[in-house]
């Protein structure tokens, strides 16, 4: 016996057997009983929906001699029984995909001067109609403008948008739905019956939400599983057979996420990622699993959710659990991850990030956040306790100055056999370098042009400082800057503030165009110096330098040049401690 696919065999034949098109296929049985019949129709919708079907029904529908008082073909006329043998004269179908031109339309045109030898009306089924072209659709709007009493044209398209408003005036418009997981399970449910072939509930509804809408391809779907299970269509078969994540995956991230186990999660997206999945089509999965998640939370949208009733059942659970503000603020940060994955370099990166974000929704802010209820754009410190149970506790200042004085005095003393061998010392372990330096402070205090970065009166210090601590922190503040005034940083960076008389500074600067740019941005200069010299009563002066003062200024490169040649050992100290320059 020769096979025939799900999507050719189960095909529907009457209005009744239409899945998912009720209202629709009722107004179409009334157009037939009323003998009230527009001279063209169009359908319209995704594909897979029954347009192409809805068409050929309507158009055996018409010309049944004998139509049922529903409206339905009775199947036994002649007209019917040529239609259903496919030598019907008078139902003609054109594929405008591929034949698109005017001369196709045309010779379709002639067509529509004959009337029909049996039956009451010609029908011409035009699919895929947006595919003609421009010349074609005028050939053609012609005769849909006055076309012969016996000629009915019914037109299908996925895309209504492409057709020609002349053409769409024209037309009775007939929007088909896309196909209901439920409604699309439970045909599939009847195909299983009659093939005989065992399925789970949960793996049909796999297959449903893989199909997105469309029964043709459920259906072709459907066939595949088939073959692959041998005729006991499984969840776990399915899932592996279509690659399709398990949703079980997106129910205990979300478990982890509201435990705040960032470490477990992490584990779980190797996993995932291992197993060939995309790091995107994770996200966007789980975004949709919290949507769904927040639509069980109300009864009002729970008809909202397409899954199964396993599944809702699933839902319910976990929506009790999940506080709907951590629903809210994970779909943000989701949508966002969707938005920035296709122009990101690191892909797994930038979903680790997501990840441990949404994980870090329900956990209490750090005790370093600022109080005034802003709080900082940062990851929370989600493994402050494992760190600290790593790391011995911190020395003091104190505690590090007495122990260089005693080792002082270990190196002046006369080393003998007994005596322990002197520890080494590695850079590491002091916690600074030049790249620590350049970093030290707020790295969000950026200096902006023409405002005050921060409000002094949150500084009320009055903290004397040195000139060391001056060009420290100067430094720091050049190496923050936005790189809109990477130019103006480069300059100042060169440049030696010095300290006058406590608290005032001054700058001198080479000539009045620098001056000019150094005093666009002198508030928020003066601002940042405040903060971080702890000290409310700074001001800086800005003059440009007298002729005997303008010698040639030195870089830093230079300036260490000139220190390593006069004592050879500072080159000495830069590489033990691999030092960077700022």
């Amino acid at each position: 016996m020769e096979y025939i696919v799900s999507a050719r065999k189960y095909r529907p034949m009457s209005f009744d057997t239409v899945v998912g098109q009720a209202a629709l296929t009722t107004t179409l049985k009334n157009a037939v009983k009323s003998g009230k019949l527009a001279h063209a129709y169009l359908f319209c919708g995704p594909r897979g929906v029954g347009k192409t079907t809805c068409a050929r029904i309507f158009a055996k529908a018409i010309n049944c001699q004998n139509p049922t008082p529903d409206g339905e073909a009775c199947n036994e006329c002649e007209s019917c029984q040529s239609f259903n043998e496919q030598r019907s004269l008078n139902i003609f179908e054109l594929d405008a995909a591929s034949n698109n031109s005017v001369e196709h339309i045309k010779t379709l045109m002639e067509q529509t001067r004959i009337p029909p030898q049996l039956g009451k009306y010609k029908v011409f089924i035009i699919d895929e109609v947006h595919m003609l072209s421009t010349a074609a659709f005028n050939a053609f709007l012609k005769t849909l403008e006055e076309p012969p009493a016996h000629v009915i044209f019914i037109l299908a398209t996925t895309e209504k948008h492409k057709i020609l408003p002349t053409i769409l005036s024209r037309c009775q418009i007939y929007d088909f739905e896309r196909m209901t997981v439920r409604n699309t399970i439970a045909h599939l449910k009847s195909v299983a019956e009659k093939e005989g072939i065992q399925y789970e509930e949960e793996a049909l509804a796999v297959i449903a939400e893989k199909a997105d809408g469309g029964m043709r391809d459920a259906l072709s779907i459907f066939d595949q599983a088939a073959s692959f299970c041998q005729g006991n269509i499984t969840y776990q078969k399915v899932i592996e057979d279509l690659n399709v994540l398990d949703s079980e995956n997106y129910f205990r991230i979300i478990d982890l996420a509201l435990e705040n186990k960032v470490s477990e999660v992490m584990v779980l997206l190797n996993d995932i990622i291992n197993k060939g999945f995309d790091g995107g089509l994770l996200v966007q999965g789980l975004a949709r699993h919290v949507r769904n998640v927040m639509m069980a939370k109300d009864p009002q949208t729970l008809s909202l959710l397409e899954v199964s009733e396993q599944a809702r059942q699933r839902y319910q659970q976990q929506a009790q659990k999940a506080p709907l503000p951590f629903l809210y603020q994970a779909l943000r940060i989701m949508n966002q991850c969707d938005i920035n994955y296709r122009q990101s370099s690191n892909k797994r990166l930038l979903v680790e990030l997501t990840l441990i974000e949404v994980a870090q929704i329900t956990q209490p802010a750090d005790t370093d956040a600022p109080g005034s209820g802003r709080k900082p754009r940062r990851l929370k410190s989600l493994f402050r306790k494992l760190i600290q149970q790593a790391q011995p506790a911190k020395k003091t200042a104190l505690q590090v100055a007495v122990a260089d004085t005693a080792s002082q005095e270990r190196e002046s003393a006369p080393s003998s056999p007994s005596s322990p061998s002197k520890p080494t010392i590695k850079a590491s372990s002091l916690g600074m370098s030049w790249n620590k330096l350049r970093l030290q402070g707020n790295p969000k205090m950026q200096i902006l042009p023409g405002t005050q970065g921060v409000d002094d009166k949150t500084v009320e210090e009055q903290a004397a400082f040195t000139q060391d601590e001056l060009e420290l922190q100067w430094m720091s503040m050049c190496n923050r800057m936005p790189q809109r005034l990477s130019g103006i940083a480069a300059r100042m960076k060169n440049m030696n503030p010095r300290v006058v008389e406590l608290p005032a500074v001054e700058l001198v600067v080479p000539n009045e165009i620098i001056k000019t740019e150094v005093e666009n941005i002198r508030g928020s200069i003066v601002s940042t110096l405040k903060l971080y010299l702890h000290n409310s009563g700074i001001t800086l002066t800005i003059r440009v330098a007298e002729r005997q003062e303008q010698a040639r200024t030195l870089t830093r490169r230079e300036q260490f040049e000139e220190m390593v040649r006069a004592n050879a050992s500072v080159e000495k100290l830069r590489a033990a401690f691999d030092l960077e320059f700022a």
